[in-house]
């Protein structure tokens, strides 16, 4: 059951609620990949981000799915991390954003976080969607 914030849940729960919900926006590929490459030195990291990123803040109901990829886009593209910004574009595909809408985002990101952050973020969407 999807409470806000992980109310009331044990980890355990928030770990499940938080898997099936990373499972639905990065796909299972993906995620079996980061499971896969998980280590001792990555594992709390890994537990961490299921249960409060994807079990927490993402199982919220304040906002669609759409609307958080398209906050997650525009700060990815404001604190220019690239890598996260492609696993995102293609995370937004699936949580139904389109390829003219994800462009607006990064126009509209363009402004506020400058050119060159637009422009790099043009460079990765081109790519992702070339690849997909």
């Amino acid at each position: 059951m999807t409470r806000p914030g992980g109310e009331g849940l044990s980890d355990q729960e928030r770990y499940d609620q938080g898997m099936g919900v990373r499972r639905e926006v990065l796909s299972d590929a993906h995620v079996d990949r980061a499971v896969a490459n998980t280590t001792e030195l990555t594992a709390d990291f890994q537990d961490f981000i299921t249960r409060v990123a994807w079990g927490d803040i993402w199982s919220r109901p304040g906002l669609d799915r759409r609307s958080r990829s398209v906050a997650v886009l525009t700060a990815l593209i404001a604190l220019g991390h690239h890598e996260e910004l492609a696993m995102h574009l293609r995370a937004a595909l699936r949580n139904g954003l389109t390829v003219d809408e994800i462009r607006e985002v990064i126009l509209q990101a363009g402004l506020y976080c400058g050119v060159p952050a637009a422009n790099t973020a043009f460079r990765i969407a081109s790519e992702v969607f070339a690849q997909d």
